[in-house]
């Protein structure tokens, strides 16, 4: 999604475009909010690279140029293209936090709900960069699933970092399934079929006296997940082990005679 630009990037600028600071619809009805969604609609169906000023414009069925009076680039379409798609992530802030259990199943509803945002756009695994986007929408989620971690005895810190955890964790995994996807549609090829045409040379060639552990592990693995690798595994069995440490952190920070067990419940 990288672009020449006509003027430099202006944070304060695509500040006010996310929270709509003096933003009108034009006399012609074209708004941000409709460039925005145009754009979502282009890279859901054909992916981010699919996303360009004159390619929403023609979404749109309007000049190129009319677009500029609403979105300076398409740097800044990234930013409110990744808000945009969090809006109604959860169906109030107190959501997450009002799962029964306690924060354990809290956090893995948590996980959940990102799980299938990056299956519904796969396209903010690309677009999301090193800077938080401070809109309204991003907000409104880092306040929703920071809250079932507010009282369990960890500090300001550790909440941060535990919600990053959970949530680097779901990104990765969803990365990483979006690769296999994308692999078998460009190869063409099932994962029955790569391992049919590898299997007979990898037999020759891997020595099991000089890989023996890699040769069983990888037999044993493969033979689970009938794949080189499985994503999904990958997320239900991290985030399982997350939730494990947060939770034995949670017990060393707590007084001798309290016990977060109650809190235990496994996510589904």
């Amino acid at each position: 999604m990288a672009a020449k630009k006509d003027v430099p990037f202006d944070p304060a600028r695509i500040l006010e475009l996310l929270w709509r600071v003096g933003v009108k619809p034009s006399r012609t009805g074209l708004s941000v909010d409709a460039i925005v969604d145009a754009a979502i609609e282009l890279a859901d169906a054909n992916g981010l690279e699919s996303v360009s000023m004159r390619n929403v414009a023609e979404h749109l069925g309007v000049g190129a140029m009319s677009l500029y009076t609403h979105v300076p680039g398409r740097e800044e379409l990234a930013d409110l293209m990744i808000d945009r798609a969090l809006a109604g992530l959860y169906s109030h802030v107190d959501e997450p936090s009002s799962v029964a259990g306690g924060w354990r199943p809290a956090m893995g509803f948590v996980a959940e709900r990102n799980w299938a945002l990056y299956q519904q756009h796969s396209w903010l695994l690309e677009a999301e960069g090193a800077r938080p986007v401070l809109g309204p929408h991003t907000n409104d989620k880092y306040e929703a699933e920071l809250r079932p971690l507010v009282g369990i005895g960890l500090g300001d810190v550790e909440i941060d970092s535990v919600l990053t955890l959970v949530l680097t964790h779901v990104s990765g995994t969803a990365r990483a399934l979006a690769g296999v996807t994308r692999v078998k549609e460009q190869s063409g090829m099932s994962d029955a079929q790569w391992w049919s045409a590898t299997a007979p040379i990898l037999e020759r060639v891997m020595d099991r006296e000089r890989f023996p552990v890699s040769s069983r592990v990888g037999t044993a693995a493969a033979t689970s997940y009938d794949a080189a690798s499985d994503p999904v595994h990958a997320y239900r069995f991290g985030l399982e082990c997350i939730l494990d440490g947060v939770e034995a952190l949670i017990s060393r920070s707590q007084p001798v005679g309290r016990s977060a067990a109650s809190d235990r419940p496994v996510s589904e």
